[in-house]
């Protein structure tokens, strides 16, 4: 099998990439701009893939202005499947929409009807919706996505932040809201079902990626604080305190967890030791 990865060298293709190969999947890494479309039906003719799996996208809200969130999640997914449709090697396509899409929805399934709260989730529905115009020429599955973490993701998300700051002894770390609650997940793992998703031949539709176990933020810093035996001074700042924040969401895993029993997700205590060697 030969697939096309969008997102490389991000924080989970960086990840997926080795997954797949120590499968014996043959993987190129999509090259130069998604907006582009010349460059898209360049790459697709010259490589001819079994599959695709799109991880491109803004992933952090405020890397850009609401017209990059959309062009970028949405339009320039537009113009892959317009023309994944055309080319006849393609047999199956992944998308990483996001969790994001449910809302406030605090244990959403995937058939929950969706409620975005803001740009990035509305930018993922509408590449989901875009994506329903060429199910009847391609195999396309969606992911949702919960949080997930692990080494090598950016400062700007949350565990990431809380490590860095615990291990450089930080006297002081900005917070948001205190109270939240979240689906988090190992990045490890997370690749683990994109391979089998992929290798599944009747893998179809919509998946939850999520642990379906929710970790308070307190009970995070709680375990950091005994780890590292410190404390730092949390100083709640109200720029980081979001006006529609979602205050606690567990994913919900039925459908992963019936169709692979095998993945079970790793402990996230784990992970947050692993993330502080």
């Amino acid at each position: 099998m030969r697939v096309l990865v969008t997102g490389s060298n991000g924080f989970t293709g960086q990840y997926l990439l080795p997954e797949l190969q120590n499968q014996g999947i043959h993987v190129d890494k999509f090259k130069g701009n998604l907006l582009d479309k010349s460059n898209i039906q360049a790459q697709l003719e010259q490589l001819c893939p079994d599959a695709i799996i799109h991880l491109a996208g803004i992933s952090f809200v405020p890397d850009g202005n609401n017209v990059d969130v959309y062009q970028v999640n949405t339009l320039a997914v537009e113009q892959l499947l317009e023309l994944a449709a055309e080319n006849k090697s393609i047999k199956r396509i992944i998308l990483a929409s996001s969790s994001a899409i449910y809302g406030k929805n605090a244990n959403p399934k995937e058939d929950d009807c969706p409620a975005p709260i803001n740009h990035y989730g509305m930018s993922k529905l509408a590449m989901e919706f875009i994506s329903k115009n060429y199910q009847h020429n391609l195999n396309i599955i969606i992911t949702r996505p919960f949080n997930y973490t692990g080494r090598k993701q950016a400062k700007n998300f949350l565990i990431p932040k809380l490590i860095w700051h615990f291990q450089q002894r930080k006297k002081q770390l900005e917070l948001g809201n205190m109270q939240i609650a979240r689906d988090f997940s190992d990045v490890r793992w997370i690749v683990k079902i994109y391979a089998a998703l992929l290798c599944t031949p009747n893998a179809t539709g919509v998946y939850n990626l999520c642990s379906g176990k929710k970790y308070a933020l307190t009970e995070i810093l709680e375990y950091l604080e005994t780890r590292y035996q410190h404390k730092p001074d949390y100083i709640i700042n109200p720029r980081f305190v979001r006006e529609n924040d979602i205050l606690e969401q567990q994913g919900n895993s039925e459908r992963l967890r019936s169709e692979f029993p095998a993945l079970q997700p790793d402990d996230f205590f784990q992970t947050l030791d692993w993330m502080s060697q």
